[in-house]
């Protein structure tokens, strides 16, 4: 059982105890800003760019950016130490930070709450070698004129929506969403990046969508590799004819997709540039991603 301690509003409590009120904006309208970190080794990956990120959503909303982020991070660095007895060797978990304006809209008390749990490997262990089905949807990105795509919120309706779509398909099938041109956005909880023998990786345009942490870290390792790497308009088609298809997330790392709309992309299988540039993120942290998770796939 987790038995973790978390953080919410200057009070260390079990993470069963956590709530938050009905007339919470972040409840009440779903105004909730929130950066997902992992740990490798035990540690956490990537704080820098993660609250970079933050703070850049918190400047967007016009809160205070600095205050929020200094605490923020503290309490990361004291989450790790309180929860220390609570992680298995070998094991690594999540670790969630949100923020929301609390009862006001000028955001005059915030609720700020960090908790974590181990990662929940067993969602994803097999689709390291079995693949990702993808569907792409009818459901659309909300437009950057309703909110900038560099916002990380978690006002997810159209996500939710993607999903349900996507799962017609089958129980597994993850969804893919367009913007409102009708271009390739992103998956709903994750970025999309596809590979092609002549031209290298390509990420949709990221002034177009949410920057992923880890869509930056895989373009590093294809650099390494010799991978060109590239952002760029996509429409449905070109995805269809990519050699390869990646989805990309703090959680996952790094999943193949296999099949989008029900047909093979390159070969329906789990591809080289794939095994290579996992076999790299491994390499770089010191650990085989594919096989922790299929050690702690069952807990």
């Amino acid at each position: 059982m987790n038995t973790s301690v978390a953080y919410l509003n200057g009070t260390w409590l079990p993470a069963s105890q956590l709530s938050v009120p009905v007339d919470d904006l972040g409840f009440l309208m779903g105004v909730t800003l929130t950066e997902r970190l992992r740990t490798f080794n035990g540690r956490p990956y990537r704080t820098a760019e993660h609250f970079a990120r933050l703070r850049h959503s918190l400047e967007i909303v016009g809160w205070e950016a600095g205050s929020l982020c200094s605490e923020a991070g503290a309490v990361v660095d004291e989450f790790m130490v309180r929860n220390a007895e609570f992680f298995i060797e070998g094991d690594d978990w999540n670790i969630v930070v949100f923020m929301t304006p609390g009862k006001t809209v000028d955001a005059a008390s915030p609720t700020l709450c960090v908790h974590g749990h181990p990662l929940p490997f067993q969602q994803w262990a097999h689709l390291f070698v079995q693949g990702v089905s993808a569907v792409i949807v009818d459901t659309r990105q909300v437009p950057s004129n309703s909110w900038p795509p560099e916002l990380k919120c978690r006002s997810r309706m159209h996500y939710y929506l993607a999903d349900l779509e996507a799962m017609r398909d089958g129980p597994e099938s993850r969804a893919i969403l367009l913007d409102q041109e009708g271009y390739v956005g992103e998956g709903s909880t994750a970025n999309v990046i596809a590979y092609y023998a002549n031209r290298g990786l390509v990420t949709p345009r990221l002034d177009k969508v949410l920057p992923g942490i880890s869509q930056q870290v895989v373009f590093e390792l294809a650099r390494r590799l010799g991978i060109p790497c590239q952002e760029q308009d996509l429409l449905p088609a070109d995805l269809a004819e990519a050699d390869e298809l990646f989805f990309t997330s703090t959680s996952i790392c790094l999943l193949p997709v296999v099949r989008l709309d029900c047909l093979p992309i390159g070969t329906g299988q789990t591809g080289t540039i794939y095994g290579q540039l996992l076999d790299a993120w491994s390499e770089h942290v010191g650990l085989d991603i594919a096989a922790q998770a299929q050690k702690f796939a069952i807990r």
